[in-house]
């Protein structure tokens, strides 16, 4: 089976890597020569854990190779997928399928015997037909099938998911397409991975609607835990107790600043435009977004409370900015909301995150970044844990109460038991406990 993967992002990186490792021969291209260069010599443009092994092992193993020659890929694959970006479109909140488009249009000139066209990205309903479409419109004489193969990848853990999915889900109406994506994944298969076939619009529309489900769970339990606040409950007792209910489960009822990253609030705003467009609207899903939103501003207000009421010449030190731990991923992290309204509030910024520093250098103007997290608390009149990463849970709360001028820490991951930092000195805020 030889494979042609369109794009050396996330998707497509962590994609290529792992189907070079069930034994396929793979070509990755990417306009962008520099990346391809960097990956040449072994270097990834991001972070995954385990992804730099993969890479290396089977690039010199020969089963995968980078490369900026788009005909030779295409030209010489039983497999193209595309796996270019759809990010949100500014203005509507729709998703931009030009880098789609653009791939389709170059990639079709090269195409040679039956060919297999999968849609990796994330895309609207309705996208692998328009794909079908145009390349039939632009080359008469092609035989080709086009499938959506969604990817459900969490960020931090995407070669476990890649390797042992819940689900493989794969939109096709053709028999010929069907039987190779049967055989591109007999691996899992084989180890009993389910492999769905639906319709190309049920697997387009699946992908969209899980995405924004696991986004209500996040604010209905945040929702939750402002109410526990109130009433004198603890979230995690309650989340525990609903998440033992095998029709609910325990994941994404994890309070916290509001969801981020790079699917769950493109793909949100998407689902909304695409059912508005419908004229079938779903309010539930709107509030969903509308509550996200919200909840990231609202954790100003908890800082602020927790350093008198003023942040003016306060000192705040921030724990991790990365929408989540395990990813250098900045994309609609809650830091990008949170940092810039304490700056504009007259406080001093000083950040450490594990991995996100260098992506987040650009994205933060006005913050003194640190080499870690007692560094970082040199001075502060509050700490806040804003990205929950392994090593701030082994934090030395003493040592760092000692470097702060202040006593706040602001747990808005729920890291720390509330017993354990008032025993180390700190007035402690936590998430609807």
């Amino acid at each position: 089976m030889r494979i042609g993967m369109i794009g050396a992002g996330y998707v497509g990186l962590v994609s290529a890597a792992c189907f070079s490792e069930f034994g396929w021969s793979v070509e990755c291209v990417d306009l962008d020569a520099a990346k391809i260069d960097q990956l040449r010599k072994g270097i990834s443009p991001i972070y995954e854990p385990g992804l730099d092994d993969l890479l290396a092992r089977n690039m010199k193993d020969g089963r995968l190779r980078f490369s900026t020659d788009l005909a030779r890929t295409v030209s010489s694959a039983d497999l193209v997928f595309l796996a270019v970006g759809t990010p949100m479109r500014h203005g509507d909140g729709y998703a931009d399928l030009s880098y789609v488009y653009e791939a389709v249009e170059s990639l079709t000139p090269h195409l040679d015997g039956f060919t297999v066209i999968t849609t990796k990205s994330t895309v609207p309903v309705g996208t692998s037909r328009e794909i079908e479409r145009r390349i039939l419109a632009l080359r008469e004489d092609v035989d080709i099938a086009v499938c959506s193969n969604p990817e459900f990848l969490r960020e931090g853990s995407a070669i476990q998911d890649f390797t042992h999915p819940d689900r493989v889900l794969v939109g096709c109406d053709d028999a010929r397409a069907r039987a190779v994506m049967e055989r591109v994944y007999e691996p899992l298969t084989l180890r009993n991975a389910p492999l769905i076939f639906t319709s190309r619009e049920s697997a387009e529309l699946a992908k969209y609607a899980a995405n924004a489900f696991l986004a209500m769970k996040i604010s209905y339990i945040n929702e939750i835990a402002d109410l526990c606040e109130q009433v004198g409950a603890d979230v995690q007792e309650v989340a525990g107790a609903i998440g033992s209910d095998g029709r609910i489960g325990e994941k994404f009822l994890h309070p916290g600043p509001g969801y981020g990253g790079s699917c769950f609030p493109k793909d949100v705003a998407a689902l909304i435009r695409t059912a508005r467009e419908a004229k079938a609207p779903l309010s539930l899903i709107e509030q969903v977004e509308k509550v996200n939103s919200e909840r990231k501003i609202a954790m100003v207000k908890r800082v602020e409370d927790a350093v008198g009421g003023n942040l003016r010449g306060k000192t705040i030190a921030i724990f991790g900015v990365t929408f989540k731990p395990n990813t250098d991923d900045m994309r609609d992290a809650p830091s990008l909301v949170l940092i810039p309204m304490l700056l504009a509030r007259g406080a001093t910024v000083r950040a450490y995150d594990p991995k996100g520093q260098e992506n987040a250098q650009h994205l933060l103007d006005g913050v003194e970044w640190c080499g870690g997290a007692l560094e970082a608390g040199e001075g502060a009149h509050a700490a806040i844990i804003l990205t929950e990463w392994n090593e701030f849970r082994g934090l030395d709360l003493r040592a760092l109460k000692q470097k702060m001028q202040g006593n706040a820490l602001v747990d808005l991951r729920n890291v720390y038991s509330p017993e354990l930092a008032r025993d180390a000195g700190f007035e402690y805020t936590s998430i609807g406990r």
